[in-house]
């Protein structure tokens, strides 16, 4: 009897605490989270046992279905928007409302995960009353069921009248289809319109909000050189051979370049031999060679990622310059750069609105929402609007593992960052 009255004294505190700071509308929001959580987590056990690999258009399309049927009940308006049949890619879902009270929120979502239907399938499935693993429970699903159900609180209470929000869940963020110029035109020119954006990727926990993400290109090496018999190897007729100049160049570029922070550069794959075919579009590679011929060409291709538009125009000169200088006897090298995913610079902006996390975050109860490392997230497709827009990300569902079998999601975690989500775009919305 004494535990149940603790218990119940411990629940009354907390919800003190939840209220100071809080209105009496946003502990509405929050109540209604509650009472709501069973159906957020069959909602994600729907979404999850539904395979939306990129490649996979009909999944995609299945997973696009559920959230759209979910985004009506919000009262949105859904769409679905097209892409030419060249991408080979599924297409995005669109719910959007308009008003004009508040701040125009532009929300990101994706219906894709990693996993593809020839991979081992991996079904929603509770290992305990606090976690969840799945094909995408938190990557990200379980953020796309956060936004859906941030969105019916607000609708229930009847909150969202004459606000102005559009939801953009992407069909292929994991493997965007090229050119981009082409899928995310759409994505662009919607989210111009708005005021802040709001990514619900994986949240690193509860109290770090992006303001910055790296963005990503690629490079590719090419290197030519004289051939002959390896006794012939370092002379000045036979020269180095192609192999010890890829070597090089790719030596200096980590002696050169590797300590400036944010910036990295990986060499993915790397082929060279006497004879070899590569294919750069499934960048994979056939070759022959024996160890008494000097090899006369390599292939290295790989990717380049940075906090800063300037510091890819930076880091892109010194690799040029290293490889067209001080070339070894006998080789030759180009190197060439393919724009990829732009990066979400960390700004007064961005900063500004993760202020705006970080005051629900105190008055729920949950401590401050500080900004992120921004080394520490890939590029993702809320970068592609950064430029454009003020924006945060990392609002979604928490977890570890993703990419990986076995993933993994907080279900603790998942009313309360609901709860958050919603208190949060109901601010934005009834800002002046």
């Amino acid at each position: 009897m004494k535990k149940i009255q603790a218990l119940v004294v411990a629940l009354l505190l907390i919800q003190k605490i939840f209220s100071q700071g809080l209105s009496d509308t946003e502990i509405k929001i929050m109540n209604w989270v509650k009472s709501n959580r069973i159906y957020a987590e069959k909602l994600l056990e729907e979404a999850v046992n539904i395979n939306s690999g990129t490649f996979n258009i009909a999944g995609v399309k299945k997973t696009g279905e559920v959230f759209s049927r979910e985004l009506k009940k919000a009262g949105l308006q859904t769409e679905w928007v097209s892409l030419p049949d060249s991408l080979k890619r599924a297409g995005h879902l669109v719910a959007s409302r308009k008003g004009n009270k508040g701040k125009k929120v532009f929300i990101i979502g994706h219906l894709d995960t990693v996993f593809e239907p020839d991979m081992p399938f991996t079904p929603y499935t509770k290992i305990n009353d606090s976690t969840a693993t799945g094909q995408g429970v938190n990557d990200m699903k379980g953020g796309d069921v956060v936004v859906v159900m941030a969105l019916q609180a607000l609708a229930s209470l009847g909150l969202l009248e004459n606000s102005s929000i559009v939801v953009y869940f992407t069909g292929d963020e994991e493997e965007s289809g090229k050119p981009t110029s082409i899928s995310r035109a759409d994505f662009i020119e919607r989210a111009k319109a708005a005021d802040v954006a709001l990514g619900f990727e994986t949240a690193q926990g509860m109290n770090t909000i992006a303001i910055g993400r790296r963005g990503f290109s690629s490079w590719k090496l090419e290197v030519s050189a004289k051939t002959g018999h390896s006794a012939g190897v370092f002379g000045q007729g036979s020269g180095y051979g192609a192999i010890y100049e890829a070597a090089r160049i790719l030596n200096t570029f980590r002696e050169n370049l590797s300590s400036e922070k944010y910036l990295t550069f990986n060499p993915g794959i790397i082929v060279g031999g006497s004879e070899m075919q590569y294919d750069h579009t499934q960048i994979k590679a056939s070759v022959l060679g024996k160890t008494n011929i000097i090899s006369p060409a390599v292939i290295v291709e790989g990717d380049l990622r940075f906090l800063t538009e300037q510091q890819r125009e930076n880091a892109r000169e010194k690799m040029r310059a290293i490889v067209s200088n001080q070339n070894l006897n006998g080789t030759k090298a180009n190197i060439s750069f393919t724009d990829g995913i732009p990066a979400m610079e960390p700004t007064k902006g961005n900063d500004a609105l993760r202020s705006w996390v970080d005051k629900v975050s105190q008055d729920m109860g949950l401590g401050p929402a500080r900004a992120g490392d921004p080394g520490s997230r890939g590029a993702g497709d809320i970068s592609y609007i950064a430029k454009y827009v003020d924006c945060i990300d990392g609002l979604g569902a928490s977890g570890k593992g993703a990419h990986a079998v076995g993933e993994t999601i907080n279900l603790n975690d998942l009313p309360l960052l609901i709860q958050r989500a919603a208190i949060l775009i109901y601010r934005l919305t009834q800002a002046q």
